[in-house]
């Protein structure tokens, strides 16, 4: 340096500022540092940890959540669990090349697992679960041959097994649990040795480790040989027998799943039904009863059965994750919605109906009013009350009239004030399970009704084909819920915070504009409140939004989409919050969103 400046003749000025400049590059961050950053650049939010990342420190090893070797100042372990990230995994993390340990679990990520963590040569475990990853297992992984520790579960991955983790003879522990994967599960190497615990939550995968045959083309057992090689051709492309093709887009393959499971009884319907007799008939013809609650049906059960008879497919309005749905009209003028349930096993009709007691005895005016059931041999046929105004799925997706400003709010509230009712003021207490837009239904003055509740959990039957967890709500279910499938009031909350964002922005909360993008709804709010720009979530449709109650309710929504179940309020909390600070602001600073 003392060269430089004896040698330097310009101007006083520029041998400072040439010597500012050798000092900045002498303490330049290095490589490591730089792999950081870039995934530090990659999260869009976090409780604070990651912005204490220095870019102009000469190494990454004093922040948070970074281990180096103390002798070469590489990074050895990245952990930053339960810290509330929510953005995509940069491929830099293939940078660290002195990688040992990587534990991300337990936040908000999204997109796809980088196949450049194959260049980690020294990993020895991965710590991936309970985030909202998408996409393939990198088959890369298998050539980490210092691999130990495998947690990818409790994400959306999809996709097959790639082989290539067969590989992987240190490999102690292996967790591919509550994803989506399908096809045939590898039998060679390593993968022979996991039990059926590391595979469960799947529902397209099969094989020995979890006692569950795969079918080859037509129909029959296939081999080992043929089980190992099914999952890949050549190109990398995936390929299995007689099971569900999984697009190249994990997200669109997710979506496709949802797709599927919400609206398989439909399909099968419209596609068949015509080729058979009356459904509603054939229930009703072997012998049926009707059970009213509370005197709730002013008719006769012969009156009853005689219209069951007549209703055709012609009188379906809707399909929802529990069955059809059916518009019945009484001779008086009367009308009522009819939901059909089939019959699961033997045991299904003392619990049912047992549970069904407890649901009609439900009174409440933000609730839909079950009225009674049929109960036939083969089917059990739930009778509601008609809402005219349909579902808010409908009424926010699929009409040209949009809705205002003033309606969102006491659709927003009147939810609350239903699912309040259901978590802290019936008797026993009930938790949804299935909150979402298409569950809300509308009278004529678009006043919001809760329905299905209690259904989800009457269904939750290991041998039933109906689940929770797949009833057409990925975009609306807590990170825990996808993780341990166990639900609670707080994975209500989350849920409710979900349609709030909905209904505020006029988007499904797995919105093409927010797929292309790797988001989700949450992770779109998320991504706006980091710039400031949360207010750009409002329905650009929708006029005179009301800055005020729109800053409220986004506050509200945050609050129930936290990735924390404590920190999320109660439902009464919400309502609170929406009674004082939402339904009442000051008249001032409205706003056209066009």
């Amino acid at each position: 340096m003392a060269v430089y400046l004896m040698m330097c003749r310009w101007p006083r000025l520029q041998c400072i500022l040439l010597l500012y400049i050798l000092i900045n590059k002498s303490s330049a961050i290095n490589s490591d540092g730089e792999a950081l950053l870039s995934f530090r650049n990659a999260i869009v939010n976090s409780d604070g940890i990651l912005p204490l990342w220095r870019p102009e420190d000469p190494d990454p090893c004093n922040w948070r959540g970074v281990t180096c070797d103390r002798k070469t100042k590489r990074v050895i372990f990245l952990s930053l669990k339960n810290h509330k990230l929510s953005g995509s995994l940069s491929p830099d993390l293939g940078k660290l090349e002195n990688l040992r340990v990587l534990a991300l679990y337990n936040n908000n990520l999204y997109g796809t697992i980088p196949k450049e963590l194959g260049n980690c040569s020294e990993l020895q475990g991965v710590y991936l679960q309970g985030n909202y990853l998408s996409g393939l297992v990198p088959s890369e992984l298998g050539n980490l041959s210092e691999l130990q520790n495998i947690d990818v579960s409790s994400n959306s991955l999809s996709g097959s097994i790639p082989p290539s983790l067969g590989k992987l003879t240190k490999l102690i522990t292996l967790n591919l649990s509550n994803n989506f994967l399908v096809g045939p599960i590898p039998s060679d190497g390593m993968l022979s040795i996991f039990p059926k615990e590391s595979f469960v939550g799947n529902r397209g995968l099969c094989g020995k480790q979890i006692e569950l045959a795969c079918k080859d083309v037509t129909g029959g057992p296939s081999t080992d040989s043929q089980s190992s090689q099914s999952g890949q051709n050549q190109g990398g492309k995936k390929k299995y027998s007689g099971r569900l093709l999984i697009s190249a887009s994990a997200t669109i393959g997710a979506l496709l799943l949802v797709a599927l499971m919400c609206f398989w009884g439909c399909f099968l319907y419209k596609k068949f039904g015509k080729n058979e007799s009356n459904t509603i008939a054939m229930d009703v013809s072997g012998g049926a009863s009707i059970v009213m609650f509370h005197g709730d049906l002013p008719y006769s059960s012969k009156d009853i059965i005689k219209k069951l008879e007549t209703l055709t497919e012609e009188h379906v309005i809707g399909c929802g994750g529990f069955g059809k749905v059916y518009k019945l009209a009484m001779d008086d003028g009367n009308v009522f919605a009819l939901k059909r349930i089939v019959k699961l096993n033997e045991g299904f009709d003392r619990f049912f109906e047992r549970e069904l007691e407890i649901l009609g005895s439900i009174k409440h005016r933000y609730l839909v009013n079950l009225r009674g059931y049929c109960n036939s041999p083969t089917s059990k046929l739930l009778i509601y009350d008609f809402l005219p105004g349909g579902s808010l799925d409908e009424a926010l997706h699929e009409r040209s009239e949009q809705l205002d400003w003033e309606t969102r709010l006491n659709i927003i509230m009147g939810a609350a004030k239903g699912l309040a009712y259901l978590h802290h003021d019936c008797s026993p207490r009930i938790i949804h399970r299935d909150i979402k837009s298409s569950n809300i239904l509308l009278d004529g003055n678009f006043e919001a009704r809760v329905s299905d509740f209690g259904l989800a959990k009457l269904l939750e039957d290991e041998e039933s084909h109906i689940t929770t967890i797949v009833a057409g709500t990925f975009g609306y279910l807590a990170p825990e819920y996808m993780q341990s499938g166990r639900a609670t009031e707080k994975t209500d909350v989350y849920s409710f915070g979900v349609l709030m964002l909905e209904v505020l922005s006029g988007k499904r909360p797995t919105d093409a504009s927010f797929i292309e993008k790797g988001l989700n709804i949450v992770g779109w709010l998320n991504f706006l409140a980091t710039e400031d720009r949360q207010r750009e979530i409002a329905d650009r449709n929708c006029d005179a939004v009301q800055l005020e109650s729109l800053d409220a309710l986004l506050s509200v929504a945050s609050q129930c989409v936290s990735s924390s179940p404590e920190d999320r309020p109660t439902m009464h909390r919400v309502v609170q919050l929406l009674e004082s600070e939402v339904m009442t602001p000051c008249p001032s600073d409205f706003y056209d969103s066009n």
